[in-house]
């Protein structure tokens, strides 16, 4: 473990792919090239909230152990420092927005750091809201204590609860004030800024294709795919088989989604300049967590007339982005009928592993003889949860008791049943109860597998909006209990029981924990 100014730093995207030749940093179209060189510009009193210690090991970076080291750290971190080795840089790159093309986006409020090497892996860390880019547009490159402290709060969440994810190394407050419309009602006001360093394998997305696919830039196209196959995916470098890499991409971005529907996250912005090419959750912006269940919860308040990215619309919306990304591959393959295959199997693919999912929240294993019976159960469990307003989460852990009954669910409800959806209740758990039978199995071992696949704490927005207003109260304290908290998010934590407790009804609509937007 070592200091940040002595990290294994390498820089093979910027030397590997082409560059902006302009140094300029002003907002333009960026032709024929993957980035921007660009610096972040610096704050006036960085102060390092959280440095999270389970990715600073995946670096190799030490705890600071001095005042000295803390103020390097901080400085590094708010961008305020480039250190030798490093090379900062925005990527450039497009995407479909709300399903309209919005052509070049790019790194407006990223810049890239650095690259680092450690334990056989190489990692992008990444600074968002450190200042502006070419690809800023008409913003001011920074984000906000609220946005940022969100961030890092579920990637890290997300990360323990199993879902494939990009990393938040840390938090940094800038002492700078950055002016939002949180609300896009008119009514903009100062808010504290804030940095957050991302970490991942890498931050390419849908989008990093498809603006070069988008120009009929070819060239600059083949240089990414052949980067993306010899760093990520070499198992298709011979013969660059393309079709190959989109059929495993196809295959993560399923499992991604599935992996969402678990635990009922809501993306809430699934644009294809979102979407990583690793099959990552990236870009936390107007994301939530399923509450009472709502297959058309969408958290995003600028999507709240269409809903297009709402709970249950998520695997439809991958489909569709994937999709986007075969158009983009398309010019640098002999036979798009590979592609085509590969986009067709999504909607068996996927509903095959949300289906075996689901099982598997539910204790079972899933026998070929019951499938049919598995058909029938599950979707009465999605007509009852709709029907009777009830707490995914809870719900599921609830169902876990010994001989569960509408008593043992009790607090998983937001209105107490009544007469028919209790009998609707009764029905399915019956039903539940003889198909639990057939598994063979004790309450015991039913409830350690519910369990290890059902949390109990998820970072539900209300919880994360009272430890923004803590935070910005100048409460250090409640920040670090809620990381730790979802630490372990599968194991019941004595005295910690209210991280556990379903949205209180001051919460259902109150900004920040029902609806928010992607102001940041």
């Amino acid at each position: 473990m070592v200091s940040i100014a002595e990290l294994a730093y390498t820089d093979r995207f910027v030397r590997d792919l082409p560059a902006d030749p302009r140094g300029d940093n002003r907002t333009r179209q960026v032709m024929q090239a993957c980035y921007s060189r660009v610096e972040p510009t610096a704050v006036p009193a960085p102060e390092l909230l959280v440095l999270v210690p389970e990715v600073a090991e995946l670096l190799d970076l030490d705890q600071p152990s001095s005042p000295s080291a803390s103020r390097e750290l901080a400085e590094v971190l708010a961008g305020n420092r480039v250190l030798p080795g490093m090379a900062p840089y925005a990527a450039c790159y497009g995407g479909h927005q709300f399903g309209t093309w919005a052509g070049q986006l790019g790194d407006g409020r990223a810049i890239t750091l650095a690259e680092v090497e450690a334990r056989g892996k190489t990692w992008e860390i990444q600074l968002k809201g450190a200042g502006l880019t070419p690809y800023s547009r008409t913003a001011d490159g920074r984000a906000v204590l609220r946005s940022s402290l969100r961030e890092l709060v579920c990637s890290e969440a997300i990360h323990h609860l199993g879902v494939p994810t990009t990393r938040a190394l840390s938090l940094v407050l800038t002492g700078q004030p950055v002016q939002r419309d949180m609300l896009y009602d008119g009514h903009p006001a100062d808010e504290p800024g804030a940095i957050v360093c991302r970490v991942a394998r890498s931050f390419l997305r849908f989008g990093s294709y498809e603006i070069h696919a988008s120009r009929d830039d070819h060239a600059t196209l083949r240089k990414l795919v052949e980067f993306t196959l010899e760093r990520y995916y070499p198992q298709y470098v011979e013969g660059f088989d393309v079709a190959g890499l989109f059929d495993e991409v196809m295959r993560r971005t399923a499992w991604m989604v599935a992996e969402w529907m678990r635990v009922g996250f809501v993306h809430g912005v699934m644009n294809t300049d979102n979407m990583s090419i690793l099959g990552l959750t990236i870009d936390y912006g107007p994301y939530g967590w399923l509450e009472p269940f709502d297959l058309d919860w969408t958290p995003n308040i600028t999507d709240a007339s269409g809903r297009r990215y709402r709970f249950g619309n998520q695997p439809a919306v991958a489909h569709w982005n994937l999709a986007q990304l075969a158009r983009a591959f398309a010019p640098l393959v002999a036979d798009i009928e590979p592609l085509r295959k590969s986009i067709d199997a999504f909607p068996d693919y996927f509903s095959s592993l949300y289906r075996h999912t689901m099982l598997r929240k539910l204790g079972l294993s899933g026998h070929r003889d019951s499938a049919a019976d598995d058909d029938a159960l599950l979707t009465a469990l999605g007509t009852l949860l709709v029907e009777v307003s009830t707490d995914y989460t809870l719900f599921f852990r609830r169902l876990a008791s010994p001989s569960p009954s509408t008593s043992t669910l009790h607090d998983a409800f937001y209105k107490a049943p009544n007469e028919l959806q209790r009998a609707m209740l009764d029905r399915w758990l019956a039903h539940y109860t003889a198909r639990v039978a057939l598994e063979r199995i004790d309450e015991a071992e039913r409830a350690a597998r519910m369990n290890a696949i059902n949390p109990l704490y998820v970072p539900r927005n209300y919880l994360v909006q009272e430890v923004i207003e803590a935070t910005e109260r100048g409460d250090r304290e409640q920040l670090l209990e809620l990381l730790d908290v979802l630490r372990s998010p599968y194991t019941e934590q004595p005295g910690r029981e209210r991280f556990a407790r379903k949205r209180p009804e001051w919460a259902a609509h109150k900004p920040g924990c029902s609806m928010l937007s992607c102001s940041s």
